[in-house]
């Protein structure tokens, strides 16, 4: 059965985060909300848990995972980033942006994508989320939580806790989501291509 927490949306309690982080840090399964729909977060050493992911969500081995970072300080150790891309994905964070980078070493390899050893990084623009991913100290490796046979994304911390009892550890909610998934740009090549349209306006980069 998942543990629930319950936290302000404006001023996250402390005490509450570092229990799930806690949690996170003992290789548990979260769901948590961001500023485009709740995802599924574990640590980065987890392997247990990326595939607990692709069985949730049917994911295939080309999925891109992301990882949810508190800064660009963080999102730099895990990809590789020229003066130009820095500048275009600078001007678009925090926000409801995840950029497709090639990852650096530090990425574990189960999560890159297998053929361009890519992987999807962002900075929400959540003050829940930006807690949460401040007090682990490391980016958390996410995924949206849409389920299989689901046209949208869930937004309702009691309905997963109802539906993702059993498959999840936790589930952290502060009433405050987003409701449409992130834009996706792939910078992969160096050239900006929208792969998907969602809260973040893509014109930017189009």
């Amino acid at each position: 059965m998942a543990r629930y927490f319950d936290v302000h949306p404006d001023n996250p309690q402390p005490r509450t985060i570092a229990k799930v982080v806690d949690l996170l840090h003992d290789d548990a399964l979260v769901a948590y909300p961001t500023d485009s729909c709740f995802a599924l977060g574990i640590q980065l050493g987890n392997a247990d848990g990326i595939e607990r992911i692709r069985s949730i969500r049917d994911l295939d081995k080309h999925h891109h995972f992301t990882l949810v970072c508190s800064d660009f300080a963080q999102l730099g150790q895990f990809v590789h980033l020229d003066t130009a891309v820095f500048r275009a994905i600078r001007g678009a964070t925090p926000g409801p942006y995840t950029f497709i980078l090639p990852a650096t070493r530090e990425v574990p390899r189960r999560m890159l994508h297998p053929k361009k050893r890519t992987v999807g990084v962002r900075i929400p623009d959540h003050k829940t989320t930006r807690a949460l991913v401040e007090a682990m100290g490391e980016p958390l490796l996410s995924s949206t939580l849409l389920l299989p046979g689901d046209e949208e994304p869930m937004t309702q911390g009691w309905e997963i806790k109802d539906r993702l009892d059993h498959l999840v550890d936790a589930v952290l909610d502060s009433g405050d989501c987003g409701e449409v998934p992130t834009t996706v740009v792939d910078f992969s090549t160096g050239a900006p291509e929208v792969l998907r349209v969602g809260a973040g306006d893509p014109s930017r980069f189009e």
